[in-house]
């Protein structure tokens, strides 16, 4: 790996990281597409660089994470079965899961289909809510009702984004379509999708670069720090709109796309 593939391999993190395609997912895909062998650092490198995406929600979203009353008892909360499920299951993960392109591919194609569904069956459920739209003031980056989650309906989140660790299936639709399933509102479980991110991925980043930071060499580290950067350059320039976007539409589009997706990398690496 060299510097621009680097970057190139951020940017895609930084702008996937927000959207229900799986960002993981993508930069396996991305990986082999670019002929990088999946080594022991390209791993922890694909798991790290994670980290400069969310440190522009840290950036975005502080104030409220740390001063709006209750929040971050919720996020906690919702984070407790990840935390717990991640560190006995990170051998599996590392070992088998994580650079798996068959498993990332099965994945993308199923989360597809089972999120066009969704959205139909939610539709059906919820019929006033127009093309998924709960409401015009989503484009502000407040959090008027999170409160009203409740910490039963946090922990049970938390078990929907444990499923995510497989590779392929997206953190962000995992969470969001739980919330959605509990009867939040598409904006409230959107921003908690966000706040929730924060915990999630910087603990998979310290506990990875804790196990592997012994074999790491100068220039990884000046690799996984220019992938750190484009990673939160681009998640810093994209996730207003990305966020806007998410809460006012359905994830049809994004359901049609990993389909296409899955059969397009399918017909290029294999």
């Amino acid at each position: 790996m060299d510097t621009i593939t680097a970057i190139l391999l951020g940017v895609v993190e930084g702008i996937t990281e927000f959207l229900p395609v799986s960002s993981t997912g993508h930069l396996i895909l991305v990986s082999d597409l670019l002929g990088l062998e999946h080594t022991e650092f390209l791993k922890s490198f694909e798991i790290a660089i994670q980290l400069g995406a969310i440190l522009a929600v840290v950036l975005l979203y502080f104030r409220k994470l740390f001063f709006e009353r209750g929040v971050l008892a919720r996020v906690v909360t919702a984070f407790a079965p990840t935390a717990i499920l991640g560190g006995i299951l990170y051998p599996v993960i590392k070992t088998y899961l994580i650079g798996n392109s068959g498993v990332v591919l099965i994945a993308l194609f199923l989360g597809g289909v089972f999120l066009i569904f969704f959205e139909r069956w939610y539709k059906k459920k919820n019929p006033l809510s127009t093309n998924g739209e709960e409401g015009q003031e989503g484009a502000k980056l407040d959090f008027p009702s999170l409160q009203r989650i409740t910490f039963r309906q946090a922990f049970i989140i938390g078990l929907c984004q444990s499923v995510s660790m497989i590779p392929g299936v997206s953190r962000a639709a995992a969470t969001i379509i739980g919330g959605l399933a509990l009867g939040l509102s598409r904006e409230v479980i959107v921003e908690f999708s966000f706040l929730l991110a924060i915990p999630t991925m910087a603990a998979a980043t310290g506990f990875d670069l804790l196990r592997s930071v012994e074999s790491f060499s100068g220039n990884d580290w000046s690799l996984l720090a220019a992938g750190f950067l484009a990673a939160f350059a681009s998640a810093l320039l994209a996730v207003r709109f990305l966020v806007s976007f998410i809460k006012r539409h359905t994830f049809i589009s994004f359901g049609f796309y990993r389909i296409f997706a899955a059969l397009i990398f399918f017909l290029i690496l294999f």
